[in-house]
């Protein structure tokens, strides 16, 4: 067999240590609750920010280039392209969202305490009066806009208890992006609808 050896790329795991407690604590506080009340995890409202690249960003690692000889491409991309970041919750009942984080002139800004709980106090929490939220718990991964003591406790004034996130009643366990529908659905399936 001519040409039968070829390149494989070495696969990293990172070593979750201590980390792989704590999500299976969250796991375990999980199913206790549907032990509980079998729909709880119908009742949990999923948050995540996406970042959303202007400029054509192309992940290199999903653009291959087969010739026989190495074509020398290069692209120039710019240090800090413009990127539009979009927030949305989703649970059984449906989604709130999106949710684009712009300032008063209309400008694509980063998230921050201030600007994520303006969207919390001025799009959310009205947002969530069209449904009933005495049975919905709140969750939202540890981003450090998120967990401000302002933050949480506005979150508390909303939904007590019924808050998953890290200083919050229940900790979200960090780098758990495989537990939320948005993380390991929504997102991928809105960038394939934008790029077709």
């Amino acid at each position: 067999m001519e040409n039968a050896i070829h390149d494989e790329k070495i696969v990293l795991n990172r070593n979750l240590g201590k980390e792989r407690y704590s999500r299976r604590r969250f796991v375990e506080w999980a199913q206790n609750e549907i032990a509980v009340v079998p729909d709880f995890h119908k009742r949990i409202l999923f948050s995540e920010e996406a970042h959303f690249r202007l400029n054509g960003y192309v992940n290199k690692q999903n653009c291959r280039i087969w010739s026989e000889a190495n074509p020398q491409v290069y692209v120039e991309t710019p240090l800090h392209p413009e990127k539009l970041t979009v927030w949305c919750a989703l649970w059984a009942g449906g989604i709130i969202g999106p949710y684009f984080f712009k300032n008063d002139e209309g400008h694509n800004v980063t998230v921050n305490g201030d600007r994520y709980r303006a969207m919390i106090t001025n799009f959310f929490i009205p947002e969530l009066n069209n449904h009933d939220v005495q049975e919905l718990w709140f969750q939202q991964d540890g981003a450090t806009c998120h967990t401000a003591r302002a933050t949480i406790d506005l979150l508390k004034d909303t939904f007590g208890d019924r808050l998953i996130s890290r200083f919050g009643p229940v900790n979200w366990p960090p780098r758990s992006c495989d537990l939320t529908a948005l993380d390991y659905f929504l997102w991928s399936y809105v960038v394939i609808g934008l790029c077709g």
